[in-house]
This record gives structure tokens, sequence and C-alpha cells, in this order.
């Protein structure tokens, strides 16, 4: 079973989510990862690979779009298609569900804000992960 991380932001910024799911990106980037930034949206996943770019002057994330249009991978996609068919050491759930194939990754990393539907959200997913026999942890910024 991966281990399961909550990350839990104090406020509620309008990309605050997606600025944290950049950092750790980078951070499991830095440390040797390949990593999976699994978004909701065609345009949440376009405003991650652009905010990967730009989210810190001095930071180069190698990173692409998944599904891939050549054959050669990046260390950091970036991508909706389910995680089940994603090769990858960390998934980053950027979305409001329970990421399918979750079981695949050696880590699993969820963003919290204080947004009322994101903390129900969150909350939800937190039981399902361990009805299904993992241990998350919470970790508050």
């Amino acid at each position: 079973m991966p281990r399961i991380d909550f990350y839990v932001l104090p406020d509620h910024e309008e990309n605050g989510r997606a600025l944290l799911a950049c950092r750790l990106a980078d951070k499991a980037h830095g440390l040797g990862h390949t990593v999976y930034l699994f978004a909701e949206s065609e345009a949440r996943a376009a405003a991650l690979d652009d905010l990967l770019w730009t989210f810190r002057q001095d930071s180069f994330v190698p990173h692409e779009r998944y599904p891939l249009a050549g054959e050669e991978s990046s260390p950091v996609l970036v991508g909706t298609v389910a995680p089940a068919v994603v090769e990858a050491q960390v998934l980053i759930n950027l979305t409001d569900s329970l990421p399918e194939g979750f079981e695949r990754y050696q880590r699993v990393v969820e963003l919290v804000d204080q947004h009322p539907d994101v903390l129900a959200q969150s909350r939800e997913r937190f039981r399902q992960y361990r009805e299904r026999g993992c241990a998350p942890e919470t970790r508050k910024l």
C-alpha cells in the first residue's frame, strides 16, 4: 500500500493548492522520483502545466502533458487520465475523488485548503483510504 499524505493549507487562496502541487512536484523530482499531477479537467491541467514553468524563478521542473505526444517521458507528468494507466512513483491528486489505481503508487499526496467543499471532499477521501487499508497522515502547513 502506498504512503498517503494529506497536506492541509491554513487558508483558501485562489491558486494555493496548485502552487503547493508545483512545490511538491519540484521536491519529489529533486529527490529522483517520477510524479503524476492528476487534474480534474483539461483547463486545470493546462493551468498546472503553465504554473510549473513560472511558480518559482530559479526552478525548472521538466514536465509534459499526459498522454504523451512522443515516446520519451518526462519525470513529471500532468494530465486528466486515470492514474491507473500512468507510470510514476508519486501521485499528486488534484481532483475531488479517490483516484482510480492509487494503489500502484509508492506515495499519494492529497492537497487540502480551507474551502468548505474541499474540506468535505477531503474528509471523504481520507475515510475511503482507511476503508481500503491505508493509514493516511495529515500534515498541517
